[in-house]
């Protein structure tokens, strides 16, 4: 089985605000996406499971667009390290979003540990004068098991930045082996990042460079599913498909010029091409 994730990050923006979202009005976007893709997945139900990330406001009319035996998954994006307790908090949580209150939203999955977020963590700890590097995987662990004790399934990012490509082995290990502890890893999967090789003007990471990471995390792993996180693209869905240690990606953007944005049926377009070649080589 593979795995799908789509991270659709604040695409609901429309373009005269500064964002990318031509596909429908703000309220009306997370219900269209999830409507415009479903029944196509269905083809592809046996071969993997397929997760959207939303920001937390279109997770209701997301979940409202899913048809009965849907194969798309809601998850949310983040979750905070605290919870609401029986007997005990009862959601003092302001600006914070609970694995409990995406679970109650209709979520089955959160994405923990994006480098997005990994660098908002850093700056805010740097502001405060920490100098810590392993604080962040430790706040990072503590949101996975947040979630996990809410009954949320978890990607967890991880990734190198060009600073510390050199050492890559010893970060992806940290990452690993801090944010990962005492976690049900049967219940989480991991996306490898190459924060490096991500934006413009930078060189992807190559299958050799991907293989090898892909490897060493499962290894380090005890055997996890690992994905793409590096944007799962129209450009390189037949050579990820054709990496054995790679079991899908994660698609954020579908059209990187022009009208810039994301669109259902690219994204369904990447999805053939990936499913469609893998296990060829």
């Amino acid at each position: 089985m593979k795995y799908i994730f789509l991270n659709l990050k604040r695409f609901d923006i429309p373009p005269e605000l500064g964002g990318v979202n031509r596909l429908a009005r703000p309220e009306d976007w997370g219900a269209a996406i999830v409507a415009q893709t479903q029944q196509d997945l269905r083809a592809h139900a046996d071969e993997a499971e397929f997760v959207d990330f939303f920001p937390e406001a279109h997770l209701i009319p997301a979940g409202r667009a899913r048809c009965a035996g849907s194969p798309v998954w809601l998850g949310c994006q983040g979750v905070f390290r605290e919870d609401t307790v029986a007997g005990g908090n009862f959601g003092a949580f302001t600006t914070n979003r609970t694995a409990h209150a995406a679970a109650a939203l209709g979520c089955s999955w959160t994405i923990i540990g994006h480098s997005e977020e990994r660098g908002d963590k850093a700056g805010v700890l740097a502001e405060a004068g920490a100098t810590d590097p392993a604080a962040v995987n430790r706040l990072l662990n503590r949101e996975i098991k947040a979630a996990q004790a809410a009954g949320l399934r978890v990607l967890y990012c991880i990734g190198e930045t060009a600073e510390e490509q050199a050492g890559w082995e010893s970060v992806l290990d940290s990452q690993l082996s801090i944010g990962l502890a005492g976690v049900d890893k049967s219940r989480a999967v991991v996306a490898y990042e190459p924060v490096w090789s991500i934006g413009p003007g930078k060189t992807p990471a190559d299958r050799p460079y991907i293989e090898k990471v892909a490897r060493f995390i499962k290894e380090r792993s005890g055997g996890m599913a690992v994905v793409y996180g590096g944007g799962l693209k129209a450009s390189n869905a037949e050579m990820l498909a054709s990496i054995g240690e790679i079991d899908g990606g994660l698609i954020a953007l579908t059209r990187f010029d022009g009208e810039i944005g994301f669109y259902p049926e690219e994204y369904l377009e990447i999805i053939r091409r990936y499913l469609g070649n893998c296990g060829r080589d």
